[in-house]
This record gives structure tokens, C-alpha cells and sequence, in this order.
């Protein structure tokens, strides 16, 4: 019972209460938002509620040190295990390990054992050996290395209730913990095919109940509304924090309110009054396990603004015929919404393929179509004019940019390095970058004349 008299003082809002009922019944119970949204205190109370009833023994509780595990989960200032089963419990070592040790009324006096550990090493995973573990919970999950993570899921196999809470401040939105685990489960939770039940929150320090509204407003306003830190921090939100090279456009365009999305009428709309007089596609060649983009976009008159209309990045292997088939459809979507394409720019390293773009064109009656090479000025040129163009609010973009919104959101600067250079390891979409840039490169000095 949630509301149950205690004297630790738990208060919680009503979307936390309902996580909490939902880990009832779940075996992945995930938690992640913004800084003190609150997310540790309702998966140690969870995992309380469950240490009573568990026929499993030993359990396990992580974070990124053992010392950070130990004051999160242990003590949580003063929510914590160590409080909950106060005058039941004790911490001591079990096999050399540290551990809170539990008997009492509320566990029908029956001993359950918690083992503490860090995870954040690509050998912590040594620690937790040895072990079968019931139930386990982790603290910043984002924070755990992959090979502790796999060896807890490991040695869990036999546990007669198994049961999983994590929680964790957002990340990068490619970050490992969402591509090889949350990202998953969400889908698989989705397609009905995750077995043992998919219980996920999120929450922001809003739905925190226990900070005044006085405390709320001093901590927000120590953060500027406009950075990528307060996307993260206060409203909790999958962004990345260092180095990106599009800053601004990245804490814009996480907004609930992005002041530079349009919708596709009223693209359609500025094409009626002449204010969009030419359009652009930009293709970048994929291969070597990089991907084929496709973004169209259209100046302004003057050059006042440059405006972003589709995009499409297809990562899968095609051969020429399936690039031909895929890039006429594009041209024919930017044509049926949009009216007509002033011109195409391609990668030039690649003659083969435009010249097989070239003869698709012409097969589908479309040898009109101006396909030439991009100009490929140097990439940091092309960087610092679009970086002009969102800083001086002159960039507009349609929700058919969904593959250029994630790439220019998550582009950022090789790291270690003295000159600036745009990090290209696969771990963002550099294919739909080039595409894009490719398709206003040419006219970037005109940009850059308007804004003086």
C-alpha cells in the first residue's frame, strides 16, 4: 500500500505511484528523466515491496561505484533500504562482498541478502560472479559497462522471481543502453513478444512532488532555456551533452515548441506566394557501411532563408537499380508535394551512379532533370554557414525532415584533435549531413552576404 503509515516520509505524485503499482507486475521496471525527477526513491521502494515476498535469497543492487550504489540505493537520504528495514537489518560482507543483510517482521524473518557493487569497469563484472541472483536493481544503468550488465542478466537465469529496475538520466539517443536494451524491449513490449512484462516512466523534476515550487524555481533558473543541458537536465530528454557541432539547433529542435519546424502547408504555401522560387536535392552515395541520402531544400528569395522540405536515408545494401528505383520515388514525392526540382547535386566521387541516376531520369521521362556534381566545399565552411543561418533564426525545416533533424542533432566534433573536424566513426548520420549540404553549398556565400 502506497499510502501506508511510516515514518520515513514517502510522498509521491500520481504518475510515480502508478509506475510503482506496475513493477507488481513486471519484470523490466525502467525509469529515466531529469535530474531529481525522483526516479531512484520509487524503484528502491518497489524492490522494498518485492525483498518481502521473494522466495529468492541474495539480490543484487548496482551503480556506477559501489560507493554510489551503497548512498543511492542503501541510504537514498534517508529513503533508502538501509531506512525502510531499519532495526532489521545490517551491512556486512557475504563471500567478500559488501552486503545488507535483512531479517525481520518484514520479511517473515526469513534473511535476504543484498550485494553491492560497482559497475562502471570493463572488469566489474568479476565482482558479481559466483552468485545467483532474485531481483536486481542499478542506479544510473547509463553509467554500467556492457559486460556487467550481460553477466547480471547472466546470473539471474535462476531466480525463482526475476525482477529488473534500473534507472537513469537521458543520454546520447544512440547511446548503447537504448540501442542494444531499452530501445528493444520498448519494441518488443510494442509487438507483444517481450516476455515477463515491460514496465518504463519517465519523469522530469515537474513530477516531483517533494520539491517546492520556490526550490523548482531556483533550480531552473540556474539553466539557460536555450541549452542542451536544460533539455537534458530539467526536461529530461535523450539529447547529447559535449561537443556537438550544431548546439543550438539541437536545443531548439528538442523543444516542445521547435520555432523552426513548419508544417508541410506552409512550405506549400510560401512556394503559392513566391517566396520559395527553386529547389535543391542533395544525394550522398552510401557504401562501406554508410547509407544513401536523399534531402531536398529550397532559399528563400534573397537567400533570406533556407528552408529544409524532405529527407530520406535508406542504410540498407542496394545495388544500382534499387538506388535508381528509390531516388525517383523521392524525386516524384518532392515533385507531387512541392511542384517541381530546380536541380539535383551528387557526391562526385561516384560518375558510375550518377550516371545511372541520369538514365532513370530520362526512363522515366524526367531527362529535364539537372543532375550534377556537388561543389564539396570544405565541410567546415559548409558547418559554419548553416550554424549562421540557425544562430540568426533564418533556418526552417518541414516534419518531413525526420532524418535530418536526428543527424544535425547529433553531430559532433572529433574529440582530441586541434583543428575542428566533424567526428565520422558511424555513430551519427554524416551520409545525411553531406546530402544536405550538398544541396545549398553552392549558394553559401550568398547566405553569408544576406546576413552581414
Amino acid at each position: 500500500d502506497l499510502n501506508r503509515k511510516s515514518t520515513i516520509p514517502f510522498k509521491f505524485g500520481e504518475g510515480h505511484k502508478e509506475y510503482i503499482r506496475k513493477c507488481r507486475y513486471a519484470m523490466f521496471n525502467i525509469l529515466e528523466g531529469a535530474v531529481r525527477s525522483g526516479k531512484t526513491v520509487d524503484n528502491v521502494y518497489a524492490f522494498a515491496h518485492e525483498l518481502k515476498t521473494t522466495p529468492d535469497r541474495i539480490h543484487l543492487a548496482t551503480g556506477s561505484t559501489m560507493g554510489n550504489a551503497k548512498l543511492n540505493i542503501g541510504d537514498a537520504n534517508g529513503f533508502g533500504l538501509e531506512w525502510i528495514f531499519r532495526n532489521q537489518c545490517h551491512w556486512g560482507k557475504y563471500k567478500d562482498m559488501e552486503a545488507l543483510k535483512i531479517r525481520g517482521p518484514s520479511t517473515n524473518f526469513k534473511e535476504k541478502i543484498v550485494i553491492f557493487a560497482g559497475a562502471s569497469f570493463s572488469d566489474s563484472y568479476k565482482k558479481i560472479r559466483g552468485n545467483s541472483y532474485g531481483m536486481w536493481i542499478a542506479t544510473e544503468i547509463n553509467l554500467h559497462h556492457d559486460n556487467t550488465i550481460k553477466e547480471a542478466f547472466n546470473r539471474q537465469l535462476a531466480a525463482k522471481r526475476r525482477k529488473i529496475f534500473w534507472d537513469m538520466n537521458p543520454e546520447h539517443p544512440k547511446a548503447a543502453i537504448y540501442v542494444n536494451y531499452l530501445d528493444v524491449y520498448d519494441r518488443k513490449a510494442k509487438e507483444g513478444t517481450l516476455k515477463g512484462g515491460y514496465n518504463y516512466a519517465h519523469f522530469t523534476i515537474y513530477d516531483n512532488v517533494n520539491i517546492s515550487q520556490e526550490r523548482l524555481e531556483e533550480i531552473v533558473s540556474q539553466y539557460d532555456e536555450n541549452s542542451i543541458w536544460y533539455i537534458r537536465d530539467i526536461l529530461g530528454k535523450r539529447s547529447i551533452a559535449e561537443g556537438l557541432v550544431y548546439a543550438k539547433f539541437a536545443a531548439m529542435a528538442a523543444k516542445e515548441n521547435n520555432p523552426m519546424k513548419i508544417t508541410v502547408a506552409d512550405a506549400q504555401a510560401m512556394i503559392r506566394s513566391g517566396e520559395i522560387q527553386k529547389i535543391y536535392i542533395g544525394v550522398d552515395f552510401g557504401g562501406n557501411g554508410s547509407g544513401h541520402s536523399f534531402v531536398a531544400t529550397a532559399p528563400t528569395v534573397g537567400y533570406e532563408k533556407l528552408v529544409g522540405l524532405m529527407s530520406e536515408l535508406h542504410t540498407e545494401e542496394l545495388d544500382p537499380e534499387d538506388l535508381n528505383k528509390l531516388f525517383m520515388e523521392f524525386v516524384e514525392k518532392v515533385t507531387d508535394l512541392f511542384g517541381f526540382i530546380t536541380a539535383v547535386y551528387c557526391d562526385s566521387a561516384e560518375q558510375v551512379l550518377i550516371r545511372g541516376l541520369r538514365t532513370a531520369a530520362a526512363q522515366r521521362n524526367r531527362g529535364d532533370l539537372k543532375i550534377a556534381n556537388a561543389r564539396k566545399d570544405r565541410i567546415n565552411d559548409r558547418i559554419f554557414c548553416f550554424t549562421g543561418l540557425v544562430a540568426q533564426n533564418r533556418f526552417q525545416y518541414t516534419e518531413l525532415c525526420g532524418t535530418l533533424e536526428d543527424a544535425l542533432s547529433m553531430a559532433v566534433w572529433k574529440p582530441d584533435t586541434v583543428e575542428l573536424e566533424r567526428l565520422d566513426d558511424g555513430t551519427s548520420d554524416i551520409d545525411t549531413l553531406d546530402g544536405f549540404e550538398y544541396s545549398y553549398e553552392r549558394d553559401m556565400k550568398k547566405y553569408i552576404n544576406v546576413g552581414k
